[in-house]
C-alpha cells in the first residue's frame, strides 16, 4: 500500500509518496494543468500499475484534481484541514512540502479510521451545486435590496411606502418610470392607475390614489445634486435586481425539475414545511448514498445539529458545533423553523426549550437534531425496503 499526500494549490500541487514503513519514495511538484495531472498519474503508476494500491489524501473533497484522481481509479481520502493543522502545531512549521508529507503520514497511521470518498451521483451533485449557487444569488438579491432601500432613504423616502415591498416586479418598474419625487408629483391619478393596470396590480385604482396622496404629503427634500446622483444609482440597482431575480426564478425551475427526478423526492417533499426550496436542499445535502452514514449521529454531526461536549474536571458544558457542512446546517435550521408552524409536537418541543432558557437558535438546533433522527429513520426504511425488493426479485433463467 502506498500513501500519497497531496497539498493542493491554485497553480501547483506538492506530492509526497510514502510506503507502509514510512519511507518517502517520491516527492515532486506538478502544475495544475492537464499535463501536470497526467504526470502525477504516471509517476504513481510507475511505482505500482494498480491504482487501488494508492491512498490519496487531500484537504478537500471537491475540485478538478479530486475529479481527475477518481476518474483514474485512485482511492481518495479527504481530510479536514484542522487535522493537518493540529499535527503541525508542535513545531509550528508551515510549508507545502511539510503539509504533503503530513497528509501522507496521517494516511499511513490512521487509514482504517478515514472514510474513502464516494462521490455523489450526477443528479445529486448537480442539485447540490444548483441549490448552493442559488443561495448565493438569494444573498446577492438581499444585498441589493438593502442597497435599494438605503438609496431611497437618502433622497426619495416616500417611495418606500408606495408598495408593500420595494422589490416587487411592479415596484421595480415603477421606480424606472418615476425615479425622482418630482416625476411622481407631476403624474396624475389616472396615469398611475393605468400604469398599475398594465402591470396587473390587484388594486390599481385604490393604490394609485394612495401613491398620489403620499407623494404630495410634506416631506424632506434632498438637494438637486443628490437627487441626480442617487437617481442614477437607483436605476443601476433596479436593473441588477431584475437580472438576479430572473435568474433565481430560472434556478427554481431547474432545481424543481431535477428534484422530481429523484426517487427519494417524495420523502423530503412530504416533510412539513419543506415544500418549495427546502426539500431539494435537504435531499441534495443528505445525498443518496445510503451506506455513507452508519447512524443518525453521523448525520447530526455533519449537519451541525448535535452539540459538542466540553469537559474538564468539574467544568462541563455543551456548545454549538462549528465544524460541519454549513449549507446542510442552514437547511436543517430553516426546516426546523418552518416545522414549528405546522407540527404541534415541534412547537411544544421548541417552547419547552425556550422555557428552559435556551435562545431561539439553540432551541431550533435542538429541534433540528430531533428531525435528523426522524428523517434518517424514514430514509433508512425506504433504503432497506428497496434492497429487499431487489434481493427478493426472482432471477431470470439463463
Amino acid at each position: 500500500m502506498y500513501f500519497v499526500g497531496i497539498d493542493w494549490a491554485d497553480l501547483h500541487h506538492d506530492v509526497a509518496v510514502f510506503d507502509e514503513k514510512g519511507q518517502e519514495l517520491k516527492y515532486f511538484i506538478v502544475p495544475h494543468k492537464r499535463e501536470g495531472l497526467e504526470q502525477l498519474k504516471q509517476k504513481l503508476l510507475s511505482l505500482d500499475p494498480e491504482p487501488e494500491n494508492f491512498a490519496c489524501l487531500e484537504e478537500t473533497k471537491n475540485g478538478l484534481l479530486v475529479q481527475f484522481l477518481l476518474e483514474a481509479g485512485f482511492p481518495v481520502y479527504p481530510l479536514n484541514p484542522k487535522v493537518v493543522d493540529y499535527r503541525r502545531k508542535p513545531s509550528g512549521a508551515k510549508s507545502d512540502p511539510i503539509d504533503a508529507r503530513l497528509l501522507a503520514n496521517i494516511g499511513r497511521a490512521d487509514l482504517s479510521q478515514l472514510k474513502r470518498l464516494k462521490p455523489d451521483t450526477e443528479l445529486i451533485s448537480e442539485l447540490k451545486m444548483l441549490t448552493r449557487d442559488q443561495d448565493g444569488l438569494i444573498q446577492e438579491a438581499t444585498r441589493l435590496t438593502n442597497k435599494l432601500i438605503a438609496c431611497l432613504k437618502e433622497y426619495y423616502p416616500a417611495a418606500l411606502e408606495f408598495f408593500s415591498k420595494p422589490t416587487l416586479p411592479v415596484a421595480l418598474e415603477f421606480f424606472k418610470l418615476y425615479p425622482t419625487p418630482d416625476l411622481i408629483r407631476e403624474a396624475t391619478v389616472p396615469e398611475i392607475a393605468a400604469f398599475l393596470k398594465a402591470h396587473k396590480h390587484p388594486r390599481p385604482n385604490q393604490t394609485a390614489v394612495s401613491i398620489w396622496q403620499k407623494a404630495h404629503e410634506p416631506q424632506l427634500q434632498a438637494s438637486a445634486p443628490i437627487v441626480r446622483a442617487k437617481c442614477r444609482l437607483l436605476l443601476a440597482i433596479v436593473r441588477q435586481l431584475e437580472v438576479v431575480k430572473e435568474q433565481i426564478a430560472a434556478y427554481d425551475e431547474e432545481i424543481t425539475r431535477l428534484f422530481q427526478l429523484h426517487s427519494d423526492s417524495r420523502i423530503f417533499a412530504s416533510l412539513p414545511g419543506a415544500a418549495g426550496r427546502l426539500a431539494p436542499r435537504l435531499l441534495a445535502e443528505w445525498g443518496d448514498d445510503r451506506e455513507r452514514y452508519e447512524n443518525a449521529a453521523v448525520v447530526q454531526a455533519l449537519a451541525g445539529t448535535s452539540p459538542v461536549l466540553f469537559q474538564s474536571g468539574k467544568y462541563r458544558f455543551a456548545r454549538q458545533r462549528k465544524s460541519c457542512v454549513k449549507p446542510f446546517r442552514r437547511a436543517m435550521h430553516l426546516f426546523a423553523f418552518q416545522s414549528i408552524k405546522q407540527v404541534c409536537w415541534a412547537r411544544e418541543y421548541y417552547d419547552a426549550k425556550r422555557s428552559q432558557g435556551k435562545t431561539h437558535h439553540e432551541a431550533l438546533r435542538a429541534l433540528a437534531n430531533i428531525w435528523v433522527r426522524i428523517i434518517f429513520g424514514h430514509v433508512e426504511k425506504r433504503y432497506l425496503l428497496r434492497r429487499s425488493h431487489v434481493y427478493d426479485r426472482p432471477r431470470q433463467a439463463s
